[in-house]
This record gives C-alpha cells, structure tokens and sequence, in this order.
C-alpha cells in the first residue's frame, strides 16, 4: 500500500501529471479495499442482505441497484428474469467470511459473487473501508474448510 500524493509517475499511474494527488494504490494486502458484485431476485431481499452484511461489520457499505432483466444459460435452458445487483464494499480479509454469510443469506443454489480488485482509491475512503469492516477471528467452521 502506497499514497501517490506526490510520487514520482510511474508506468501504472494514470493522468498527464503523472502522480494522483489523495489517492493511494494497494497491492493485495489484506486490508485492501475490494468490490464484490452480486444479484439477487428481489428488491426487499436485496436491502435485507445490505442490512445484515453491514450491520455484522463484514463490509463498509451496501448498495441495492435497481432492477435489472438478466438472461442467462441454466441447466442447459435460456433462462431470463429480473434480479437486483448489489454492489458490497469490503476487504480482502473479510471476504471469507463474507462469502459464507452472503451464501446462508442468498436463495440462490448457484449465486452470483465476484471479487473486483481496487487499484488504488482516496485515502480517506479506503482507510474508511478497512476501519469499517471487522474481520472475524477464525473459528473452527473456518478451520475445517
């Protein structure tokens, strides 16, 4: 994890002055900031997620999207139907244990949960992520699996 406030430009920083003033680029410690994608079949379920991901510390913040029509191959059947993203703002030492509570949470027998890397992001707002999710110490579900 590096501030750019002042760096000298190098060939991963973007911009014509080179340096990104206020922003910080992290290289996959476990306090990074991530961004996880999913779906869920209805609005009320989506805030219910939102609700008890957030209230449990497992990520910092919770957006409910509007609906969306997704289609999709399923079980060999051209599938369609309305779902409602959700886009989860956590770290990466949480997503463990996030992973699981999303899964016990969703109806889904296949759910949609994809985990996009932060290059880099204002400082305020990543030291805001990482001191807003508490990361679960491992107990012995998380031993044996």
């Amino acid at each position: 994890m590096s501030d750019l406030a002042g760096a000298a430009p190098g060939p991963s920083e973007s911009g014509p002055g080179g340096a990104l003033p206020g922003l910080r680029r992290q290289d996959g410690a476990p306090e990074d900031a991530v961004v996880v994608l999913g779906t869920v079949p209805d609005a009320l379920l989506a805030k219910r997620m939102a609700h008890v991901l957030v209230e449990e510390s497992l990520v910092a913040c919770a957006q409910v999207g509007a609906a969306m029509t997704s289609m999709y191959l399923w079980q060999g059947n051209l599938e369609g139907g309305e779902e409602v993203p959700l886009t989860l703002k956590t770290t990466a030492a949480a997503l463990p244990a996030l992973y699981r509570r999303y899964c016990d949470l969703h109806p889904y027998e296949v759910p949609e949960f994809l985990v996009l890397g932060v290059a880099a992001g204002s400082i305020p707002y990543l030291d805001w992520v990482r001191d807003s999710v508490a990361v679960p110490p491992a107990g012995p579900r998380a031993a044996r699996g």
